[in-house]
């Protein structure tokens, strides 16, 4: 499926039903008194968040979506029916604003949680019927309430993946290959920049039935943070993980120069962004590692030890390292599930 991660879409509550003028008619009656029912409420409009949702695709098709009339009242003071309200689902993630006549966003909701539901619209009131009316002064008030109209509202969605992992790197790192090797997920895979033009998930599952979410984040160039290449489209999304898989390609290395340049590049474009992302715990990797010669990792490993980094060697197109590199996953995966336990306590 397609990955959409925003969407502009016009929703409609329903309209409250029109209260009734109705008299009560009877063989032994003939002045009965008003009797006229209130009319039913409209519709209102929901947002669920799913986690059967990965996009907003959908969103992309229909851009309208409305919640269902009140009906009227009846006589012998019967209230109309309430309007059906509309549920919308929307993957687990969404942003929820509303657009102001200014073109303005003001943040609705932010739904983070399966089965998390907002009301965006709410539908509007029956009108009452004439047997409200009646008073001393006016016995058979020959007028009723109309029903309220229902909302109407201008609304943009965004996106942003929940992950446990985001996989991050300069294009080509090979981040859709190692995403391929550690779960069941098969993105789209080639040898040129940008490739993943949207993050692809992928699920690591341990016999325990315990699950671990990856998500492989578009490449990123110099000037991001100012939206050059795939910019804030990936900043975004590095922010719903819980660390970060930074991927550095041997391909992106000169034993000449500064080893970890590639390293230092993308933490920068982090740090200008937002502070707090670049604040994220980060496990280095180096990619590629058949391409080299031994000796050439070998200086590259005794450099890392030097400079007191932890790096893991893999190569994703191999297997070689991958392992280990797993295993240091689930590691940290485990250390930060109790430090976000802990911090809600």
């Amino acid at each position: 499926m397609r990955f959409v991660d925003e969407a502009k879409i016009v929703v409609r509550s329903g309209r409250g039903g029109n209260g009734c003028v109705s008299f009560r008619r009877e063989k032994y009656i003939p002045r009965g008194g008003p009797d006229g029912g209130d009319g039913g409420r409209g519709g209102d409009v929901i947002f669920r968040a799913s986690a059967k949702l990965v996009s907003l695709y959908d969103f992309r098709m229909k851009r309208t979506y409305e919640a269902r009339n009140g009906q009227g009242g009846q006589g012998r003071e019967k209230t109309g029916a309430a309007g059906e309200d509309l549920v919308v689902d929307v993957p687990v993630g969404t942003l929820l604003y509303e657009l102001t006549e200014d073109g303005e966003r003001r943040l609705v909701a932010d739904l983070t949680k399966d089965g998390q539901t907002v009301c965006v619209a709410k539908g509007g009131r029956g009108g009452k019927g004439n047997t409200h009316f009646k008073s001393a002064t006016m016995r058979t008030p020959r007028f009723a309430q109309p029903g309220e109209e229902g909302q109407k509202k201008r609304l943009c969605l965004e996106l942003k993946i929940l992950a446990d992992v985001g996989i991050i790197g300069l294009p080509n790192a090979g981040k859709s290959t190692l995403i391929a090797a550690l779960s069941a997920a098969r993105p789209k895979i080639a040898a040129y920049p940008f490739t993943t033009l949207s993050p692809n998930l992928g699920v690591i599952r341990q016999e325990t039935g315990q699950t671990m979410i990856l998500a492989d984040i578009p490449g990123l160039v110099t000037g991001a943070h100012e939206g050059r290449g795939l910019g804030h489209r990936f900043l975004k999304h590095a922010e719903r993980t819980r660390f970060l898989l930074h991927l550095l390609s041997v391909e992106e290395i000169s034993l000449e120069a500064d080893p970890w340049a590639g390293f230092a590049l993308l933490s920068e474009e982090l740090g200008r962004f937002d502070p707090v992302l670049a604040a994220k715990r980060q496990l280095l990797a180096v990619n590629k590692i058949d391409l080299w010669p031994e000796d050439n990792l070998a200086r590259l490993r005794a450099l890392a030890a030097e400079n007191g980094m932890e790096v893991h060697f893999i190569s994703a197109l191999s297997g070689f390292g991958l392992e280990k590199l797993e295993q240091r996953l689930w590691a940290l995966h485990r250390e930060m599930s109790m430090f976000s336990t802990s911090s809600m306590s």
